[in-house]
């Protein structure tokens, strides 16, 4: 299969008014809904956003390209992506949309698809999306006339639909009467019904970040920068500190010390008390190529399995379908309860970490870290141009020379943003840093020379 030009690891995604401009986002949902129309069952597609400016020209243009082609649209407004993928199951629709660049700057906007299951679109249906994208008469014939335009309408009490799913993920024997819990939103997606759903649960809420205006989405706050979070939950004495990012998809815990939980250690702590529970699917966990060793030890030790994808939370969903596992995620805070959500959802992965927590009657602290992480140092280095590391002369040789210091390694690029990953991972943090400084020279001259 040819490699996408549209389509990166999560929908398509640039800046908006440049890559992703009101004629690519009408021609990418005129494609979609050609596409889609041959599976059409209740010609209905859901349409949702998060807070950012840009969402008003991209959503428009999105409902102008679907009722071209003769969809009918529904719109939510602002909401987490995941309730975009259970509302449009809820609601019998053919597919839904995301309007979001989930953690990304406000600058930045992206396209997510979910099929009629609430899954993310394969691969090999973007492939097929973009092929008709690119093919104008197919455009041009495909456009309708008359009584067969499709309309399009807004509602706004969906909310509650998803409400009602995220209470039912959580315990129907448990409370959350007497913790105190600090909610950073991001100003984004999750910032009425984050609130919402804990109070109504019975905590008591402190809310960070939940004042929208367009451009402050993801700004200095949320799951990337938690320092407002971690002073407040310190501030106000409270057990447990939730970050959410821009498109409530991902979370990042603070615990009652206002010290961050790894990505990998609430994984581990989630994974065994599932299993404890009876809960766990399939004997194992699945997480990706970035994820922690300490992680696959302490799944050994506990008598799982632990299986690896590539990066990407539709990476992990695939693993988890083929070996029947109905829990995984990645180390930056996308976990998969599948049994509540078909894609990592940051308010249903809170509660049963708060769930965990009340079980076992102990302080976060002390329940989320039940292992000891191997060091681990991930660098970001901004590139121009993404040229294939195939080509990059001699970086074979400098990943071997790591392998034989038992270096565990991983360079890739992102796949929504001009940067290249690299990930070190050793027994030896001295060696480690050492390694990493060398390897960031040699990939800086060769990339940005």
């Amino acid at each position: 299969m040819k490699s996408l030009k549209l389509f990166g690891t999560d929908g398509v995604r640039g800046e908006a008014g440049s890559f992703l401009s009101a004629e690519v986002a009408m021609k990418v949902a005129m494609a979609a809904g050609i596409y889609l129309k041959s599976y059409a069952v209740t010609n209905r597609i859901l349409v949702g956003k998060d807070t950012r400016r840009s969402g008003y020209m991209i959503e428009n243009a999105i409902v102008c390209g679907l009722t071209a082609v003769g969809y009918d649209v529904i719109q939510v407004g602002p909401m987490p992506t995941p309730a975009i993928a259970f509302i449009t199951e809820n609601m019998r629709c053919d597919a839904g949309i995301m309007i979001s660049a989930s953690h990304n700057s406000y600058e930045d906007n992206g396209i997510k698809f979910f099929d009629a299951h609430g899954d993310k679109f394969s691969q090999e249906t973007e492939h097929k999306i973009e092929t008709i994208y690119f093919d104008e008469e197919k455009l041009l014939e495909e456009q309708v006339t008359g009584k067969t335009i499709g309309k399009a309408k807004r509602i706004d009490d969906v909310i509650g639909r998803y409400i009602v799913q995220l209470k039912n993920s959580f315990p129907v024997h448990m409370s959350l009467q007497g913790m105190r819990i600090v909610l950073d939103t991001a100003n984004g997606a999750g910032y009425k019904v984050g609130p919402t759903v804990l109070e109504e649960l019975g905590a008591e809420v402190i809310v960070l970040h939940n004042k929208p205006d367009g451009f402050n989405i993801n700004e200095g706050c949320g799951a990337l920068h938690t320092k407002d979070l971690q002073e407040a939950v310190i501030k106000y004495r409270a057990d447990l500190g939730i970050a959410l990012d821009g498109d409530a998809d991902r979370l990042v815990v603070v615990d009652e010390k206002g010290e961050l939980v790894d990505g990998d250690q609430l994984l581990g702590a989630l994974g065994v008390h599932l299993n404890e529970e009876k809960i766990l699917k399939g004997g194992g966990i699945v997480v990706t190529v970035m994820s922690n060793q300490g992680l696959n030890d302490y799944m050994n030790k506990n008598g799982l399995k632990l299986f690896r994808s590539d990066v990407g939370d539709k990476n992990v969903l695939e693993v988890m379908k083929k070996e029947g596992i109905n829990f995984g995620g990645e180390q930056s805070g996308h976990v998969i309860m599948h049994d509540f959500a078909k894609t990592g959802d940051g308010l249903v992965s809170a509660l049963q970490v708060l769930s965990l927590i009340i079980y076992k009657k102990a302080k976060a602290s002390e329940v989320l870290r039940p292992f000891k992480l191997y060091p681990q140092k991930l660098v970001n280095i901004k590139v121009n141009v993404k040229k294939p590391l195939k080509a990059i002369e001699g970086l074979d040789e400098k990943l071997q020379s790591l392998e034989k210091e038992n270096i565990r390694h991983l360079v890739r690029y992102s796949g929504t943003e001009n940067k290249l990953r690299i990930l070190l991972e050793a027994k030896d943090e001295k060696i480690m840093n050492k390694k990493m400084d060398d390897m960031i020279d040699f990939l800086q001259k060769a990339l940005n020379a």
